[in-house]
């Protein structure tokens, strides 16, 4: 692994890899994202991407129906009010 330098953050650091190096090594810098590790790429001197862990809550799949039952909507959710009609309007003074 070639790192151009460490860049200290408050409770981590983050390496800088130039993208030739990622490029050629990229299932280590997966495995090490994987593990927590974060990543500036660099391409000719220039930052251009990150690469670290996904947050948890990117990770998360969805669950169709896990709040089936637990949803309640009123039956005029839909239906405005009409002095909130003209309220809005600018006639309800």
């Amino acid at each position: 692994m070639c790192t151009l330098c460490t860049h200290w953050l408050p409770g981590y650091a983050m390496e800088f890899v130039k993208f030739r190096d990622l490029r050629e090594n990229l299932s280590g810098y997966l495995r090490q994202a994987h593990q927590g590790q974060e990543f500036i790429v660099t391409s000719r001197g220039e930052e251009v991407a990150r690469l670290g862990p996904l947050k948890p809550t990117q990770q998360q799949r969805r669950q169709p129906g896990r709040l089936a039952g637990q949803v309640w909507m009123a039956e005029d959710f839909d239906e405005t009010p009409e002095d909130l009609i003209r309220a809005m309007e600018g006639d309800g003074e």
